[in-house]
């Protein structure tokens, strides 16, 4: 059964003490060839930033890519705005 799509994703990692205010957000959005595509945006917080898109022949692979780059930014201490980083 495949993995249902996750919604958009703002995360957000503020250190008043190094002066740094960082964010990275990340989507997922099908292609007109039936591919789906992961979209990264990061950068200083006010600043547009840069973007990525990679795209994968399935949703799951797009689906597991979203959970990695989730975890991996969540251990470097980016969390949602409402959330305290742990």
């Amino acid at each position: 059964m495949p993995k249902p799509e996750p919604e958009p994703l703002h995360l957000r990692r503020i250190d008043a003490a190094r002066n740094m205010r960082r964010f990275y957000a990340l989507s997922m959005q099908p292609t007109l060839f039936g591919e789906m595509s992961l979209i990264r945006n990061w950068s200083r917080i006010g600043v547009n930033g840069k973007v990525m898109v990679q795209t994968f022949d399935g949703s799951a692979e797009a689906v597991e890519a979203f959970g990695r780059l989730e975890r991996a930014k969540r251990r470097r201490g980016y969390a949602v705005e409402d959330e305290k980083p742990s």
